[in-house]
């Protein structure tokens, strides 16, 4: 005889999770909804295993808003340990070759200049991305590279935080898309020496930092000690990844308009651009986006339970 499924919850909001290492960001999430017994979840972008760090998870009917994240901006402190490359960019791949270190700390400097603003990367054979329907890091498995087109990112900034013989400490703050790995095999090339990621921690990810984020260890000792509702209040509102949109308040009426999928006049509402909604209580209802005719149409609603 098995035991009775056990309904999960229909629980709304945004959990800032300090990823461990060894851990995929799939794997963060599942252990994640299991801990809230939530119906549903999504990460927003996924953070290597050998990385740590701030993962935003959305829980409920945050997911619908996760998108907005995974756009955001993030930044990092790595470890780059130079004289040595490796075939997946990170301690994880096998040694390709070892070179001697001579550098300073101005030799580094002097380089970081051109990694800095607008910059373009060659992404990773051992990555996420899709060549003809296949993961990148499938192929790289199988021996094989394929031809990758040069992406467009931008580095805002890029600071040293130490050198300790052949272990370069750095802080990057970039957009979406970056590959820690590539910057750090670059900045090695440049110098000479090579390098690869031997460390990975994502400190920022969109409005979100460390200081917000919760551990796993906690998470499972209030769950043990009190169960998966004494977990509730580490969520935040489902809106906290937007905190830069403007909000418009609504009506009872432009309310029902809007969830019927019309476009509706609010007084106060930006020229263009996206905006949050909330009702008169102050309760967020969803997104919005702003039409030429000056109205605000519907772009994704929550859905609230009767």
């Amino acid at each position: 005889m098995t035991g009775a499924k056990i309904k999960r919850r229909g629980i709304d909001g945004i959990l800032i999770f300090d990823k461990p290492l060894g851990m995929s960001s799939n794997a963060a999430l599942q252990k994640v909804r299991w801990l809230f017994n939530a119906n549903k979840g999504g990460h927003t972008g996924s953070l290597d295993p050998l990385a740590s760090g701030v993962l935003p998870l959305c829980l409920g009917e945050a997911t619908k808003f996760s998108q907005y994240l995974l756009d955001a901006d993030k930044a990092y402190v790595t470890e780059a340990r130079l004289g040595m490359t490796t075939t997946t960019g990170d301690a994880e791949g096998d040694v390709l070759e070892v070179k001697p270190v001579n550098v300073s700390l101005a030799d580094v400097e002097a380089k970081l200049p051109q990694f800095t603003g607008d910059i373009e990367q060659i992404p990773p054979m051992y990555s996420a991305l899709k060549h003809e329907g296949q993961p990148l890091y499938k192929l790289a498995r199988a021996g094989e590279t394929v031809e990758r087109k040069a992406r467009a990112v931008t580095i805002s900034q890029l600071r040293i935080l130490g050198l300790e013989g052949d272990r370069l400490q750095l802080e990057v703050h970039c957009t979406k898309g970056t590959y820690i790995r590539t910057l750090v095999e670059d900045l090695g090339a440049a110098l000479g020496c090579g390098a690869h990621v031997s460390a990975l921690r994502r400190t920022i990810a969109g409005p979100f930092d460390l200081s917000q984020s919760v551990t796993l260890e906690t998470l499972e000792a209030m769950h043990a000690e009190s169960g998966p509702e004494s977990l509730d209040h580490l969520l935040l509102p489902m809106d906290s990844g937007l905190h830069d949109w403007p909000i418009l308040e609504l009506t009872e009426q432009t309310a029902h308009y809007l969830n019927h999928g019309q476009a509706v006049r609010v007084p106060g509402s930006p020229a263009f651009g996206k905006v949050r909604l909330r009702d008169a209580s102050g309760r967020f209802l969803g997104i919005g986006e702003m039409t030429e005719d000056a109205r605000v149409a519907p772009k994704r609603l929550l859905r609230f339970n009767a």
